[in-house]
């Protein structure tokens, strides 16, 4: 277990928690070990400071799972701009959101994907940068410095740029490395996107404890299995849909002894999952998490406690200071459900150019906590049982979470209105054993265009967005204000 340092370094320096000669990164273009992902983030550190790119210019990066899309969180830091990673699966009018939301300078993608932009004055890199040569040294940047962007979908609007200072991603790493028992023999496969913070964190936390992470794109669940054999996978971290997956097909006949440990966010577990992947991997422990990008991750629950707390999320994360706080802004009580609060070290600074938003979300910590500065108050509502164990209870905004992602639904709603097919729409999630929540859009219609409005939605929007049923109306509800009637509307679709 590594110990749990307080003082943070520049995230650059990940690239030297590990012995030379040990594996840190294997894909399919290779293996680099400690001696080699140091050398090649200096040398991609170095061809950014010769792209005329002043301090803290934004680079993005919209890629599948290359050493570019890997190195670059590192490589970026150190040459002292900030990072932007772009989930593949968006399409561009996405992307094209955030290029111009985080005004990025550079965007690193395939041909394919750059001949669907309008970038305006971002410029598109389509050909890998060299990773060698002489590079530059590890940097002595601010801890305090701004170092990532991450998108985030809120319950309304488009996504909003996380801002991740060097101290917050690196006291991440080191939190979810000590706790995951993470080492140097360890090997992790990385089948989430780089672009969400549970993703990114497999990098960095696999390079604290100086083992060797796997990034892999899998199609099919199958390929999952193979993997795992494959590479002596010890570490799998994913989501409940994954978990869903592989729980409905057989193991394949690879083994998967060599697993050591399962880690769960983006959704709960449910009873059924728990007892399916006790069966399924016996040999490995399951921690339970839960987080957002605003304060990276919250609590995880210890996994001698699973079995007998299947509802819990467990305890705050080292370095964080998990708060219960009533309405009133006073301290819950046991079996008391309260808003939960997150401060420490791990929060991060706001959202991008957004200090309406940020103000909302982010507020000064409660007089009786331990920690000062601000916290991230996340309109969850939690209880404490009498051992200290947090419950999730419900969510106050309108997220729709799918597959692990969450999801705006008005941003749902702008793009189903946006090609004419309907004129007002409605987005709601409702239950789905696999996904969690899927997308049901009630609109004002016939049902007529509904054909062409999917096909075109197929075009624009992420598989993960992509509505399953419609219903048509001739008139959609609207309450005493004169807007449309969200709360009845949902409680129509989902009765």
């Amino acid at each position: 277990m590594i110990p749990l340092d307080p003082v943070p370094l520049p995230i650059d320096h990940l690239s030297l928690r590990g012995a030379p000669g040990d594996a840190a990164l294997a894909t399919r273009e290779g293996v680099l070990d400690y001696a080699g992902l140091e050398a090649a983030v200096g040398a991609l550190a170095a061809w950014l400071a010769g792209q005329g790119l002043a301090a803290g210019d934004r680079v993005a990066t919209w890629l599948p799972k290359t050493w570019t899309a890997c190195l670059m969180p590192l490589a970026a830091a150190r040459a002292g701009l900030v990072h932007v990673p772009i989930n593949p699966l968006l399409k561009h009018l996405q992307v094209e959101h955030i290029l111009d939301d985080s005004g990025a300078r550079l965007l690193f993608t395939q041909p394919a994907r750059a001949e669907t932009l309008q970038a305006g004055d971002c410029r598109l890199v389509t050909d890998e940068p060299p990773l060698d040569g002489v590079g530059l040294p590890p940097s002595d940047a601010d801890p305090d410095a701004l170092a990532a962007l991450l998108y985030t979908s809120g319950s309304t609007g488009r996504p909003k740029g996380v801002m991740l200072s060097h101290a917050n991603l690196w006291l991440g790493a080191i939190s979810v490395a000590h706790y995951l028992k993470l080492t140097p023999q360890d090997r992790v496969l990385g089948v989430l996107p780089l672009s969400f913070d549970y993703g990114q964190n497999q990098l960095f936390s696999t390079w604290a404890a100086g083992a060797c992470v796997v990034p892999f794109d899998y199609l099919l669940p199958r390929d999952v299995y193979r993997a795992i054999e494959r590479e002596g996978i010890t570490t799998l971290a994913g989501v409940p849909p994954l978990w869903t997956q592989l729980l409905d097909i057989g193991p394949q006949n690879h083994p998967t002894n060599t697993l050591r440990r399962l880690t769960n966010s983006g959704g709960s577990l449910t009873r059924r999952l728990i007892d399916g992947l006790h069966d399924r991997f016996p040999a490995a422990d399951i921690y339970p998490m839960y987080g957002l990008t605003e304060a990276f991750r919250s609590t995880y629950l210890d996994p001698a406690l699973v079995a007998d707390h299947p509802d819990s999320i467990g305890r705050a994360i080292p370095f964080a200071e998990i708060l219960v706080v009533r309405p009133d802004g006073s301290a819950a009580a046991p079996e008391e459900p309260g808003e939960l609060v997150h401060a420490g070290p791990l929060v991060a600074q706001g959202y991008w150019d957004d200090p309406e938003r940020t103000a909302a979300r982010f507020r000064p910590v409660p007089a009786w906590a331990r920690s000062d500065g601000m916290a991230v108050w996340s309109g969850d509502t939690v209880v404490t049982d009498a051992g200290g164990l947090l419950r999730f209870v419900g969510r106050d905004d309108e997220m729709i979470k799918s597959a692990g992602n969450r999801i705006s639904p008005t941003e749902v709603e702008d793009a189903v209105m946006a090609g004419g097919e309907t004129s007002e729409a409605v987005a709601v999630g409702i239950a789905d054993e696999k996904l969690g929540q899927a997308i049901v859009v009630v609109a004002k219609g016939d049902g007529s265009a509904e054909d062409r409005l999917r096909d075109r939605l197929r075009r624009e929007l992420p598989n993960f967005m992509q509505p399953v049923r419609y219903v048509w109306r001739s008139e959609l509800p609207r309450n005493a204000n004169g807007k449309l009637d969200r709360a009845g509307l949902k409680g129509e679709v989902t009765s």
